[in-house]
């Protein structure tokens, strides 16, 4: 299988745009037309697991943090990135990270704590906006419904749980060609008036093309007149952090032992408990202070994530309860969801999860 098979599969589901600017998820090292043998799957590309891939003879290996998140000047080997870089082009072995987009989307990275803790009726936290257009088109009617059937196949007209959603409306559109024209409808040189629809559908930005190539091979019209407008509306199904409910409210000091228990956590750093019942309970894999405002504003009881600053604790004002659990710790699972989904596609693919523990973060007790 080439490299290409696999990294396109894993963008449709977390789509390379959905990750925060400051990040470099995607193809990191690596020609995407290789031919891959074998994938190893960890949480960070350090040089052991640069050294598994080789013993284990695997030409590829995705993780979720990038090795490279600043620019490289020089690769001389003078720190671990640059030495695992060195290592993997020597090796012939590519570099895949999928980070914040994995973190985005509904069914990643959030959703797989969610599921550890047996949240229920889950949602995003903090859903991003400038993720969606508007594609507005007119069509004769007799070819409206080819056309529309074509937008939505190529990914338009989805709506949260809905999909093929569309708003039509009547009325007519004029037009006369020139001598150089080939009208599908009228003469040349005679303004002509033809009843049409008016078609308008939502897409994800990341479709355009398909969508477009999808309206240009199915309208029956030699020029198309269509619009394309930015939204401003959140994408519900795509952000950061999710919120969810415990099948049954809990208890402060039981709640973070069940944490500490579900998410195999050797310590959680946390504020006060608070004199009510947990049951609302807002999480967020990686460093998740910049969401406090917004688990509070969302009703959550608690917030776990990780990477509090000292200060940043006295925010929560006995609002809720912060346990911060370790970066690690919060994402240690996402290996094994990576494994999960690429195993669901290619069953026959040899995929390997690291044997290897890279949490650079030891603690005394």
């Amino acid at each position: 299988m080439k490299l290409v098979e696999l990294t396109n599969y894993l963008e449709s589901i977390a789509p390379l745009n959905y990750q925060e600017d400051y990040d470099n998820s995607g193809l990191i090292v690596g020609d995407p037309n290789m031919e891959i043998r074998g994938a190893l799957v960890a949480l960070d590309c350090i040089e052991k697991i640069v050294d598994e891939a080789i013993s284990t003879g695997c030409n590829l290996i995705i993780t979720h943090h990038p090795i490279v998140f600043r620019g490289l000047k020089k690769l001389n080997g003078k720190n671990y990135v640059e030495r695992v870089i060195l290592k993997a082009i020597k090796n012939n072995i590519a570099l895949y990270a999928i980070h914040t987009n994995l973190d985005s989307i509904h069914t990643g990275v959030n959703a797989r704590i969610c599921e550890r803790l047996g949240l229920t009726g889950t949602k995003v936290l903090a859903p991003k906006a400038g993720l969606l257009k508007k594609l507005v088109t007119y069509c004769p009617q007799a070819q409206a419904e080819q056309l529309r059937s074509a937008l939505f196949y190529a990914g338009a007209g989805n709506i949260g749980n809905y999909s093929e959603c569309s708003f039509n409306a009547d009325g007519f559109g004029t037009f006369k060609g020139n001598e150089n024209s080939d009208p599908f409808v009228g003469e040349k040189g005679v303004r002509h008036r033809e009843s049409e629809v008016r078609i308008e559908m939502v897409y994800p930005t990341q479709t355009e093309r398909k969508i477009l190539v999808a309206l240009f091979e199915n309208h029956p019209y030699e020029e198309i007149a269509y619009d394309i407008y930015k939204l401003e509306n959140k994408h519900e199904l795509v952000g950061s952090g999710m919120v969810g409910w415990l099948e049954s409210d809990m208890d402060g000091y039981d709640f973070l032992h069940l944490v500490k228990d579900r998410m195999q956590a050797k310590v959680v750093r946390h504020t006060d408990v608070i004199n009510k019942r947990i049951k609302k309970v807002a999480v967020c894999g990686g460093s998740g202070s910049f969401l406090l405002k917004e688990a509070i504003a969302a009703g959550a009881d608690a917030f776990i994530t990780a990477d509090f600053k000292y200060h940043e604790f006295f925010d929560a004002e006995e609002k809720l309860i912060i346990a911060d659990i370790g970066h690690f710790e919060t994402e240690q699972f996402t290996s094994n969801l990576l494994v999960e989904i690429i195993q669901k596609k290619f069953t026959n693919f040899a995929i390997r999860l690291t044997e290897q523990n890279t949490n650079p973060i030891n603690y005394l007790f």
